[in-house]
């Protein structure tokens, strides 16, 4: 009787553990030791005791669970560990939004090396120039988008010199 009530409390609390550590290997393990308990009390105690134990592990398993989902969550511990709000922000500029970035003008926050940070109308994005480096403060189009980040080309000025700097490209496929 001890190695079934054993079995049982072991299960419920790697059931109840399973909440705060997610990842279900703790909550199968609980499973896994309340179905020894419940072969062991066939064992021992026949049908009888076996049915018995069955629907204490189901009794007890859907105590755990009502506590863990409707009452842990209102405690002061459950309102800091349960995700209450909807996270709706974004990543990076993708869809629509980049789509309507082309052609505008950029500036580089930092040195793209390829990749650095550019401001496009007063908010900071992740930018990707492939021909190589840009430094700071230069003058910038987007012409493009990828999965996390603005493709930009450096904008020809006229300086003294007249050198040449070759546009950042797409790239490639």
């Amino acid at each position: 009787m001890t190695l079934i009530i054993l079995l049982f409390a072991l299960g419920i609390l790697l059931l109840a553990v399973e909440v705060i550590v997610p990842g279900a290997v703790l909550g199968s393990i609980g499973g896994l030791l309340m179905f020894g308990g419940c072969v062991k009390a066939f064992m021992e105690y026949g049908t009888g005791g076996g049915m018995l134990a069955v629907i204490a592990a189901f009794v007890f398993a859907g105590l755990a669970f009502y506590l863990e989902f409707r009452v842990l969550p209102k405690t002061r511990f459950g309102r800091r560990a349960f995700l209450t709000s909807e996270i709706t922000g974004v990543s990076a500029a993708l869809g629509r939004e980049a789509g309507e970035m082309v052609g505008q003008s950029a500036e580089a926050l930092t040195m793209l090396s390829p990749t650095g940070y550019i401001r496009v109308n007063g908010q900071r994005y992740e930018a990707f120039c492939q021909s190589g480096q840009v430094p700071v403060g230069a003058q910038l189009e987007v012409i493009g988008s990828d999965n996390f980040r603005l493709i930009v080309s450096q904008i020809k000025t006229n300086s003294s010199t007249d050198s040449y700097t070759p546009p950042c490209s797409t790239p490639p496929i």
